[in-house]
């Protein structure tokens, strides 16, 4: 299985709508699909891990599959925005990391 960088899964995604998907949608048609998409990985939690039982329609839905969607509009987001994302999670994970230095290491609900 290929491994790939986020820089490439954003090339990859915009090769793909730019000849199979036509075009991007619009930014607000995209992030309606992102939270339809991110609703399906809800379902699928609340059902495997959660204490929502399972319907017989259920049975076959994929959480790595509903994930990579997520990925996918995520990136479509990022794309038509101009974001590039491995700088922005980057970015974000040096914040995170100066932010919250001790704050975890030091919550007695973690231990």
């Amino acid at each position: 299985m290929e491994e790939i960088t986020i820089n490439k899964a954003q090339k990859m995604v915009d090769d793909w709508i730019k000849t199979v998907g036509v075009r991007y949608f619009n930014e607000l048609t995209n992030m309606a699909i992102l939270t339809e998409e991110v609703g399906e990985v809800a379902r699928i939690i609340a059902r495997k891990y959660g204490e929502q039982s399972e319907k017989k329609s259920d049975e076959n839905l994929d959480l790595a599959d509903e994930l990579a969607d997520v990925i996918f509009v995520i990136i479509c987001l990022a794309n038509q925005t101009g974001i590039n994302l491995e700088k922005a999670i980057i970015k974000n994970l040096n914040k995170k990391s100066n932010r919250d230095s001790d704050r975890h290491l030091s919550n007695f609900k973690l231990s």
